[in-house]
């Protein structure tokens, strides 16, 4: 038998010679036998070669395969089935197929292979959730410091980088802007804390007389007989006189308010030098943590949102210190005493965005009711109309580089920065809310549209 010819059965064998014995048989005429046809090269089957049992173990005979191609060539030998440890035996997942009918209801159970290591990493995830909470909680006041920092070395960077375009090194800009910012700081020093505190003297020492005033007017008369107001003012101020050692204890309050106030002020002064400072090497950083396929449009982003971050933080200064002249000047104009102090605070209530300045005016308003209602409706009649002013020419101009924000978006950003912060959240809500909505724009919206 020549190598790659097929056997034959020993049936076979046997009924070859019979029907060779009956064409041969006597009496009859054997006809020619044909001439076998030449085969041709086209469809010719060319018998496989013999293996070779000196190959690799996956070529030899009875050795099971391995490798990639040996394991999809198991897959289609076993009908396009998938084995799993369990023994469970799934059909392979179709090619998605128009004319396909759908999956059926029932799916099949996920099995998890490693339970030890998959409830490993459950609990080291929940551990590491309830050590971020435990930080948030113990050091929060330090988080808050840190994020007013960066809030104000941002808002510093675009005054910084215009010195470094005029040729300055960065260290003379970070210079430049602590000396001019202390030199706002010892002006406001100079020129408001004395008129301030001599106001607040004399705010204090003529309350009981405006107090007694308010009393005599007829339309509180006409609310002291309705809710009894004078009975339960003069009981707080008796409970409030009558106890020495809670009077002192809240005094002793105040002053550790007003030390760890002015602690809390130098701290951030000195952070926000200091991150003023440091601040390219601090987004470098940050930025070589992205991939590095990724990495020229995260510092792309990253330079866009530090800039709208701090160009609102210079825009936002300036509106609320023309807050604060424009309240000082309508107050003199309309006689409403305590100018100087009242100017102070409407240009700190300026800085919360959206309802500081209303917050503040009216105030202001109510302080010059004081006086008359002549002078009330002056100094509402002047510093209504520039909030006017301020809302469409104003803030459109000094907030042109900033991201816009939808108003919907602004004040949700800001009553959730006020809940979780304080008056230093709702200032920072709006920027934010700005650096969101680009990262959206940016990142999530293209990624969505390439699908």
């Amino acid at each position: 038998m020549q190598p790659g010819q097929r056997p034959t059965s020993p049936a076979s064998r046997s009924a070859a010679p019979s029907e060779d014995t009956a064409a041969r048989a006597p009496g009859s005429t054997a006809a020619p036998r044909p001439e076998p046809a030449a085969p041709d090269p086209a469809t010719t089957q060319v018998p496989p070669a013999p293996v070779s049992m000196d190959g690799p173990a996956s070529s030899r005979p009875g050795t099971r395969p391995t490798g990639l191609s040996a394991r999809l060539g198991r897959r289609l030998r076993w009908g396009g089935l998938v084995r799993r440890r369990d023994t469970t035996w799934l059909p392979a997942e179709p090619a998605d197929d128009p004319t396909a009918p759908p999956p059926a209801e029932d799916t099949p159970v996920v099995t998890v292979r490693a339970p030890v290591a998959t409830g490993f990493l459950l609990a080291t995830g929940v551990m590491l959730a309830l050590s971020v909470v435990w930080v948030l909680q113990t050091n929060g006041q330090l988080l808050v410091w840190i994020a007013a920092a960066l809030f104000i070395a941002l808002g510093l960077d675009p005054v910084v980088r215009r010195i470094e375009r005029w040729g300055a090194p960065r260290w003379a800009g970070v210079l430049a802007a602590a000396l001019g910012l202390a030199a706002v700081a010892g002006a406001i020093v100079a020129l408001l804390v004395p008129t301030v505190v001599e106001q607040s003297t004399q705010l204090v020492t003529g309350l009981p007389a405006t107090v007694e005033d308010v009393m005599g007017t007829p339309w509180f008369q006409q609310l002291d007989r309705q809710f009894r107001i004078r009975d339960a003012m003069n009981q707080q101020v008796e409970g409030i006189t009558s106890d020495g050692a809670a009077l002192f204890s809240d005094l002793v309050a105040l002053g550790q308010t007003l030390l760890n106030g002015a602690f809390s002020v130098l701290i951030v002064v000195v952070l926000s030098l200091y991150f003023l400072a440091s601040l390219p090497q601090v987004k470098s950083w940050v930025y070589r943590m992205a991939p590095r396929s990724k990495r020229g449009r995260v510092e792309v982003l990253g330079e866009e949102i530090s800039s709208s971050v701090g160009y609102y933080v210079m825009g936002q200064t300036v509106v609320a210190v023309l807050n604060g002249t424009v309240a000082f000047l309508a107050m003199s104009i309309a006689g409403t005493p305590f100018a100087a102090l009242l100017a102070f605070a409407a240009a700190i209530l300026a800085f919360i965005p959206l309802v500081g300045a209303v917050l503040g005016g009216t105030l202001l308003t109510l302080m010059s009711l004081l006086e008359s209602w002549q002078s009330a409706a002056v100094f509402a009649a002047i510093y209504f109309l520039y909030l006017q002013v301020e809302a469409y020419v104003v803030s459109p101009r000094v907030m042109a580089r900033t991201v816009a924000v939808p108003a919907s978006v602004a004040v949700i950003a800001v009553i959730a920065g006020g809940a979780l912060l304080g008056p230093l959240g709702a200032i920072m809500g709006i920027p934010t809310a700005a650096a969101i909505l680009l990262l959206v724009r940016e990142v999530l919206i293209p990624r969505q549209d390439e699908r």
